[in-house]
């Protein structure tokens, strides 16, 4: 990961340093001493409008760019003994939550990994964690369930409509196979359209498509290709993520980590262009530099992880968990030699009364979160919500850096009380995003050793 933005002989930024979707980022996090409980974490906090978060750690294959928490396979019922620590969790969570505020949970989300890896039996169980142990409604809230082609299954759909899946969001990628096998991910065109038709027939109200662009091999012409088979699916979101080579990750492995140099830069700007172009002449709106939604697609709550406020429960080992003080999770770490041993660990753990790992989020990273979850978004920061929760204006919190943003024609200024990025702005995202975080937690994530 690239923390400190490199500028270009223009002066101008890198475009793809960091995806901001959370921050402080998990390389920032350290171990806590001493380990504070659960309960006293969340006394006072409100339970009014949970996000329930449940990590499935676990894929059938490893694609070269992926830098998630996720192992391969899952020997000697190691899906169902993860599915017990998750539970386990689960109730050490609830216990320390109380009787007295009964938590209220406004949406929920499972991911990975691979949530699908689950057999249908299994997926079933995740969902009686979820209702019985959080006491979280899955039916009357958004859920969103992350799957692959070759996990889109009937009978794993058919359980999850049956326990209220509002949206499914399908890791396509490309859908030109050359491609997909230059990006180590191996997977017959035939395969993801069949997994496609079996999405809409099982009537999942909103269906998403990850397509990735910046592959070695890709052209003008087939990103077209991918985005127009994307298109005939009429999918209610589309996600389009640029291409990025991580250390540790299969591609990482392969190749010099300097390709990432102006030149690629420039091709995925273009790519980014054209896809985004294509997306808006189709009907589709754009939410953030990523997500495009269908304009008359139904609305699923917090649009691409935009959550200012806090309340995140976090189950499974590669989940945060967010107070408005401590921001919280188990250990990181990308090779899979080490996933393994913490998924193991995982799984062995008895107590989950106390927080192992996370970070403090004091008043000033707290301003920052906010502004970078907000400005990120198409819509903007509404500078009267900063205003009323912070006391403060945004432009005297962060004058050079907005100013900065100004001068290179990334920062509008409307007259509807927004910050709003402009759609260079918008495509510049990715280096955005670091430009905002703080000194401490800048050094935290460059003295994170890599594992």
């Amino acid at each position: 990961m690239t923390l400190t933005p490199v500028a270009a002989p223009t002066g101008t930024p890198r475009p793809y340093q960091s995806y901001t979707y959370a921050y402080p980022h998990k390389t920032a996090y350290r171990p806590l001493t001493p380990r504070p409980a659960l309960k006293d974490l969340w006394a006072g906090e409100s339970r009014n409008s949970l996000s329930l978060y449940v990590h499935i750690p676990f894929c059938e294959v490893r694609c070269g760019f992926c830098n998630l928490f996720t192992r391969i396979g899952a020997p000697d019922d190691l899906t169902g003994r993860y599915l017990d620590a998750v539970r386990r969790q689960a109730a050490a969570v609830r216990e320390a939550l109380g009787d007295d505020e009964a938590p209220r949970f406004a949406n929920a989300a499972f991911g990975g990994g691979t949530p699908t890896f689950l057999d249908a039996g299994e997926l079933d169980r995740l969902c009686d964690i979820a209702e019985q142990e959080m006491g979280a409604d899955l039916r009357s809230i958004p859920l969103s369930v992350e799957a692959s082609p070759s996990t889109a299954t009937a009978d794993r759909l058919a359980v999850l409509v049956a326990r209220g899946t509002t949206r499914l969001s399908l890791g396509v990628q490309s859908f030109v196979e050359e491609e997909s096998r230059a990006a180590v991910r191996p997977q017959r065109r035939s395969e993801v359209e069949g997994a496609l038709a079996r999405i809409r027939e099982a009537a999942v109200p909103v269906l998403n498509i990850d397509l990735i662009y910046g592959i070695d091999g890709q052209t003008a012409a087939s990103w077209r290709h991918s985005l127009d088979a994307a298109l005939a699916w009429r999918p209610e979101e589309i996600y389009l993520y640029p291409l990025y080579i991580r250390p540790l990750t299969g591609l990482g492995r392969h190749t010099d980590p300097h390709r990432a140099d102006r030149e690629w830069d420039e091709q995925r700007l273009r790519r980014y262009r054209e896809g985004r172009d294509h997306l808006l002449a189709h009907g589709y709106e754009q939410v953030s530099m990523r997500m495009f939604r269908r304009a008359d697609a139904p609305p699923q709550g917090p649009d691409d992880y935009a959550c200012q406020t806090d309340g995140m429960i976090g189950l499974g080992c590669g989940a945060r968990s967010y107070t408005s003080t401590l921001h919280y999770s188990f250990d990181y770490a990308v090779s899979m030699r080490e996933i393994r041993g913490i998924i193991d660990d995982y799984t062995a753990t008895a107590d989950f009364s106390r927080v192992l790992h996370g970070r403090r989020v004091d008043e000033d990273e707290a301003r920052r979160r906010h502004l970078l979850q907000s400005l990120l978004q198409a819509e903007g920061l509404p500078v009267a919500d900063y205003r009323r929760r912070f006391g403060s204006e945004p432009r005297d919190d962060f004058r050079s850096e907005l100013d900065t943003l100004t001068a290179r024609g990334w920062l509008t200024h409307p007259d509807d009380g927004q910050l709003r990025l402009s759609p260079e702005g918008l495509a510049h995202s990715d280096a955005i995003g670091p430009e905002f975080f703080s000194p401490a937690v800048r050094d935290a994530m460059a003295a994170y050793e890599l594992k």
